[in-house]
């Protein structure tokens, strides 16, 4: 018995024809024809296999943008523990007198980015900490001297070759070893009392460390044109422009200078509202070590969902010379350059294959190939931590995909990491399909020119879409069939299961060959379950595998292995005659003999079959003659006799399979026999005439077909 091809929706044969290696052009004409003259590449790999199902460009190199985070975060991840942490390290060298310290307070760096509110309500909870140590020593003053060791980092901190303008943004924020509030402070404008006065400008947190420049003025109505510039090496900050008296406030966030600067500022003033007073005496000697503490704000698995969810680059900046500093003996670009070509190397990935300026992809030199990211990811994702590592990433409402893929009705089926800088835009990370592997995508938009950046977004994000669409097609089906089987759970026995799924299937609308082999093969890529409609076949297939499978998350396994040979998804694996195939296979039914009947031989013409197809008709991988079967069947006059009578004293549930006319099938039509103690046999079965799931006496149906079919061959169903 054979399923026909199903019809699918334009955008599913766009992803279908990407998937399966057809008319790769078709996905970079729908970018052409929205952003033209932009530069397109993809990879999608199989994670079970290895194997890329999917190349467009995927050997071209691409600016990454953000999506370079990927590769520092799973370094780290192969490197690093899981409890690692960067810590800071508070000594205190010399004597305590009375209530004062007299002595150099010495504090060491590592690399810690999270002495901030991002964790804590308060960005000075840390240095609180810090300053709550020094205080239980029962002093209330330092006399002497702040040391801050900052030779945990090496060589230039500032990053290099990024845009000028990215060092005065949040975003582009110096790295140091010892940092506070991500490097940046936040100013708040609001207007004067009345037109013509300066506005009023402030910074929070104040430290005492950043110096306003404030030429803001105050006008009427609710303008706002202000202006900002920072020098270059001091954190003086330049505000012009105008602000309207309607207007409530704003505010801006902007990197600093000098970051060890910043921390020993914010460092003073957490010793001071702690009620520790510091003087400053470079004379007064070191002394000996009488005390040390260690802290850490975060630990490692923390600081990757900044980087991969959030897009944090003053965090993905640090981890990068972190890795450097912890396993190559250098905190700094180099340090973690060498430490990624270590890991690539080990992953068997050519190092070469990434061009590396940073850790956070702000440097427009970066570069990589689309192929080469999606063979990373699925070395990743087969990784001892791997479920950290995909954890870690964002998705449709978390972190930076907050916004992105909203609509996308199961959310859950991908993560991803985004990117965006100047004229590139990207999307990598996984996508989940139906039949369990994993797919790892990597989706890149060069040269966009002038395009607006949420059209490319848009773009990007349509295309991700219609990747998971396919992959999942109908995965509404699947949830559909997890609830059928979670409200079922108390009906035990195969007859009573089997009864109760197949009444619960009635008035299921009916239509030929609903199903396929989605993107798993290029015959027919109708979705690999479905419930909108039904056929006859399908109809048995998703009753037996809700009635069979031992938990909800094992019915799509369930119901691949009664479709398919040995549960291998392929068009040349189904079992597409009923009798010969599906029942003959004898995996999950066995022919019932009954009295009086009768058996035939018959061939299949197999090999006249897959031709249709343009495809062989091969057996343990050779050419193999058209298969013989002996049919068993109940001829037509006894079937009648048989369907007039009412049977047994308990339920019983069998297959039944209407024996086909012609010799070049076995049978037209299936369904369910359903005997109910002092009932006549019912058939439950999905209709071509009635277009729907339907039940009806036996007989009833028999008589309509009479002189149409030779008889039925009844099968038991097994465990």
């Amino acid at each position: 018995m054979t399923l026909s091809r199903s019809t699918i929706l334009l955008p599913l044969v766009l992803a279908a024809q990407l998937l399966a290696g057809m008319d790769m052009t078709s996905f970079q004409a729908y970018v052409d024809s929205v952003v033209p003259g932009s530069r397109f590449g993809v990879s999608v790999r199989s994670v079970k296999t290895g194997k890329e199902i999917a190349n467009v460009r995927g050997m071209e190199k691409f600016t990454p943008a953000s999506t370079l985070k990927t590769l520092t975060t799973a370094t780290a991840l192969h490197f690093l523990p899981l409890d690692y942490e960067p810590k800071t390290e508070v000594a205190l060298n010399g004597s305590v007198r009375g209530k004062t310290f007299w002595g150099t307070v010495n504090v060491r760096g590592e690399g810690d980015p999270n002495f901030s509110g991002r964790y804590y309500a308060d960005p000075f909870h840390m240095l609180n900490a810090m300053a709550d140590s020094i205080g239980l020593l029962g002093v209330d003053s330092i006399h002497g001297k702040i040391a801050l060791d900052t030779s945990y980092y090496t060589g230039p901190w500032k990053a290099e070759h990024w845009r000028k303008n990215f060092y005065n943004a949040w975003y582009g924020a110096e790295i140091g070893p010892l940092g506070f509030n991500d490097n940046c402070t936040l100013v708040r404008l609001k207007p004067g009392e009345k037109e013509g006065d300066t506005a009023i400008v402030s910074v929070l947190p104040d430290v005492g460390y950043v110096v306003i420049k404030n030429e803001l003025l105050t006008v009427a109505g609710k303008k706002k044109k202000w202006t900002y510039a920072i020098d270059s090496v001091k954190s003086i900050i330049t505000v012009g422009g105008t602000i309207g008296t309607e207007v409530d406030s704003a505010s801006l966030v902007l990197p600093i200078r000098n970051p060890v600067g910043y921390f020993r500022a914010a460092f003073i003033t957490a010793l001071k509202d702690r009620g520790i007073t510091f003087v400053e005496d470079k004379s007064v000697p070191t002394g000996i070590q009488i005390r040390k503490y260690t802290f850490s704000a975060a630990p490692l698995l923390s600081i990757l969902d900044e980087i991969n969810q959030r897009s944090q680059n003053f965090h993905a900046e640090t981890l990068f010379r972190n890795l450097g500093a912890q396993k190559a003996g250098e905190g700094s670009v180099e340090g973690g350059k060498k430490m990624e070509r270590k890991f690539l190397a080990e992953m068997g990935i050519d190092p070469d294959e990434f061009e590396v300026w940073d850790g956070c992809g702000l440097s427009p030199k970066n570069k990589l190939k689309p192929s080469i990211e999606t063979q990373m990811l699925a070395k990743m994702a087969r990784h001892p931590k791997g479920s950290f590592y995909i954890n870690s990433f964002a998705g449709p409402g978390l972190g930076t995909g907050g916004k992105r893929m909203l609509e996308l009705q199961f959310p859950w089926l991908t993560r991803f990491k985004t990117g965006f800088i100047g004229e590139a835009h990207a999307l990598v990370g996984y996508i989940f399909p139906m039949d369990g592997d994993t797919l790892t995508v990597a989706m890149y938009l060069n040269e966009t020119g002038k395009n607006p950046d949420q059209k490319l977004k848009d773009v990007i994000d349509t295309l991700w879409m219609r990747l998971i669409a396919q992959t999942s097609d109908n995965y509404a089906s699947l949830m559909e069939m997890k609830e059928l089987w979670l409200n079922a759970q108390n009906v035990k026995g195969l007859h009573a299961r089997l009864e109760h799924f197949s009444r619960a299937l009635l008035k299921k609308p009916y239509r030929l060959g609903p199903m396929g082999e989605s993107y798993l093969d290029f015959v027919e890529n109708g979705p690999l379950v479905y419930l909108d409609s039904v056929d006859c076949v399908t109809y048995v297939e998703h009753v037996l595998a809700l009635a069979l499978a031992p938990n909800e998350d094992s019915i799509f396994n369930q119901l691949q292995r009664i479709r398919y040979k040995k549960g291998v998804i392929g068009y040349t694996s189904r079992k597409h005659y009923m009798l010969l195939d599906w029942v003959g296979e004898g995996d999950f039914a066995r022919v019932l003999p009954m009295p009086g009947d009768t058996v035939i031989k018959r061939t299949m013409p197999k090999n006249d079959f897959f031709k249709a197809k343009r495809l062989r008709y091969l057996e343990n991988g050779a050419p193999a003659a058209d298969p013989q079967m002996d049919l068993r069947y109940l001829p037509y006059a006894k079937a009648c006799e048989w369907a007039k009578n009412t049977r047994g004293d308990s339920l019983k549930v069998f297959g039944v399979a209407f024996v086909a006319k012609s010799d070049k099938i076995d049978a037209t039509h299936t369904g369910f026999i359903v005997m109910k103690p002092g009932e006549a046999p019912k058939l439950r079965h999905a209709s071509s005439l009635r277009k729907q799931v339907v039940e009806q006496p036996l007989l009833e149906y028999l008589v309509s077909r009479k002189g149409k079919l030779p008889g039925i061959t009844l099968f038991e169903f097994l465990n």
